[in-house]
């Protein structure tokens, strides 16, 4: 790519449009970059060259320096290619964050090989694809999954099966029996999944090697031969049908993010990035994980959500960057212990997977000066397509699209351009764009469509543009509530419902209704001091004064929890799915 400088030419990855106005974009930074035209691997090599005693990860009472992490990485990775692992061959990788997350990982890159991130919530049946449809080999994962995996590779064909399992136990990263001395200990809810030494299961037709064992051989390391073009990571993510697709992202796909993710929340080397998004997340591993070992950044750890442990580790370690999904945000704050956490060294606070409710983002502001940036991306886009400005937000919305990114709004049957304001399908182009569904290229080609010579991947999302090019979800395209024809959007009456005092997270699903067809039903989680105090016709009624007469609730449900992904985003498919199968259970008494 040309630098061109003259505002009058357009970069060539960004689209020369009369009607693309952004007076709010950030005038520190360009409208395009130009990534590094190198694999993912070299910066982690980078890093550790200009920064090798700097903190790379931490992890409870455990520090490791760049230097390490670079040094782990390359035995690692001779290990994968004495194992059999060649150029393009896909490596599964299945656990928790950790330390040893971040290893394998660039292990695999430096190997040649392609990562796939796997959901460590995925069971042996489940499993099973994960293994057969990237034609897997070798897999990388923790002792308390590993009998998973291993039974659903026994479960296979002999030809189909794992040739190697390579095993970590999560306290290989850190010492279990520590007290505390200043740094963070571990929870003690979680010293028998964390600590716990498990015995490493047999792989039929293949071999098992500890952790420990892959990084101590002295096998050569083959040369680094993959460049930005070459296959990087393989996601998987799960449509309405069918078995989840791999999203096919290139080195160069997932580096223009990364580097674009630094440059757009004001990164500088001295970052302290909280990483607690799930790494096998499209976000926990590109706007995260790989944004903070481009930037030389300190990343700390955490194996999963835990609010207490969040704020202890904010505090601690004078975090800096947090990119989190909104329920995390909403869950600290009602810590009764929250008071005793610092929040001072924040400078930075995102994400997505959800619309931050109002009210939440409005006490950030007022109580701590931040301004939550929401954000809005998919596995096929690399994490973001959109985001807000961090100095120039809108609460509720998805942000303007993102540096090198074109968006527009789209007609879903026409495919027409809608008018500004006026809802259609998100559509989006730009370098970070996937290139296609591994194995499928029915559902390659349906994913995309071209415009103007360029080529869009079509979100499936509804939305709209206002007039300073602002982006707003409506909702699922195949979310939407019908009341008596009346078009009812769940994410819209989740957003009012979060201003219910009482309210600590609400999930809205259609249920059925004999003289409506549809009604609109919401499953609500309750702050702890209106337990017992607040009824169900409390909330309907409060609802039925705040919204159109066709949009409040008639049927709530009190939960304790809302059943939420590894990545933290709330289920509502299964929810939906729960209520279509037990539509007569509701309460009479609570139907209006």
């Amino acid at each position: 790519m040309s630098s061109l400088s003259p505002a009058d030419q357009a970069h060539p990855a960004v689209p020369a449009r009369h009607d693309l106005h952004y007076p709010f974009w950030p005038k520190r930074l360009p409208r395009s970059i130009t990534p590094p035209a190198t694999s993912l691997w070299h910066n982690l090599a980078v890093s550790a060259l200009r920064f090798p005693d700097k903190p790379a990860l931490v992890f409870f009472d455990r520090v490791l320096s760049y230097a390490e992490v670079l040094r782990q990485a390359e035995r690692l990775a001779a290990t994968l290619c004495r194992l059999g692992v060649r150029k393009g061959d896909r490596v599964l990788l299945d656990m928790q964050n950790c330390p040893q997350w971040v290893i394998a990982h660039f292990a695999i890159l430096r190997a040649n090989a392609v990562v796939v991130p796997v959901n460590p919530m995925n069971r042996a049946e489940e499993l099973k694809h994960y293994i057969t449809d990237p034609d897997a080999r070798v897999a990388i994962t923790s002792a308390d999954l590993a009998p998973e995996l291993a039974r659903a590779s026994d479960q296979l064909a002999p030809q189909a099966r794992l040739s190697h399992l390579i095993v970590t136990h999560y306290s290989d990263a850190f010492d279990g029996n520590a007290e505390n001395d200043g740094h963070v200990a571990l929870p003690e809810a979680w010293r028998d999944w964390l600590g716990t030494r498990h015995a490493l299961p047999a792989l039929q037709g293949g071999a098992v090697t500890a952790w420990f064992d892959a990084l101590a051989g002295s096998d050569e390391l083959p040369a680094h031969a993959v460049g930005p073009q070459d296959l990087a990571v393989l996601p998987y993510t799960s449509g309405t049908t069918g078995l989840p697709k791999g999203c096919m992202h290139t080195h160069a796909s997932l580096m223009h993010n990364a580097v674009g993710s630094c440059l757009w929340g004001n990164s500088t080397f001295e970052n302290v990035v909280l990483s607690v998004v799930p790494m096998f997340h499209i976000t926990g591993m590109v706007s995260v994980m790989h944004a903070s070992v481009y930037g030389g950044s300190t990343l700390v750890i955490m194996p999963r959500w835990d609010r207490e442990l969040a704020g202890q580790l904010i505090s601690r370690w004078r975090v800096t960057h947090w990119t989190n999904i909104p329920t995390m945000v909403i869950d600290l704050l009602a810590s009764p212990n929250f008071a005793s956490f610092d929040l001072s060294s924040l400078v930075y606070i995102g994400g997505g997977g959800a619309a931050m409710p109002q009210a939440v983002a409005q006490r950030l502001w007022e109580q701590y000066g931040l301004r939550f940036a929401e954000g809005y991306g998919l596995t096929e886009t690399a994490a973001p397509s959109h985001s807000n400005p961090p100095d120039a937000t809108k609460q509720q919305c998805l942000g303007v699209p993102f540096i090198s990114t074109e968006a527009r709004v789209i007609d879903p049957l026409t495919l027409d351009d809608m008018p500004q304001g006026e809802q259609g399908e998100i559509i989006m182009c730009g370098p970070q764009n996937f290139q296609g569904y591994w194995k499928r290229p029915e559902a390659t080609a349906a994913a995309f469509i071209e415009r103007d010579g360029k080529r869009f991947f079509r979100s499936g999302d509804l939305g709209h543009v206002d007039e300073e090019g602002y982006f707003f979800l409506t909702d699922r395209l195949k979310r939407m509530i019908n009341a008596s024809g009346f078009k009812v959007w769940p994410a819209e009456v989740e957003a009012l419902m979060f201003r219910h005092p009482a309210i600590q997270e609400a999930c809205i699903i259609s249920t059925r209704d004999a003289y409506r067809g549809e009604s609109v039903k919401a499953v609500v989680v309750l702050r702890a001091a209106a337990r017992g105090q607040t009824s169900e016709d409390d909330i309907i009624n409060w609802c039925k004064d705040n919204m159109a007469a066709y949009k409040y609730p008639r049927v709530v449900q009190f939960v304790d929890a809302l059943p939420k992904s590894g990545s933290g985003k709330v289920m509502w498919r299964a929810l939906q799915e729960s209520e279509s199968g037990d539509a007569g259970a509701s309460k009479p008494e609570n139907r209006h």
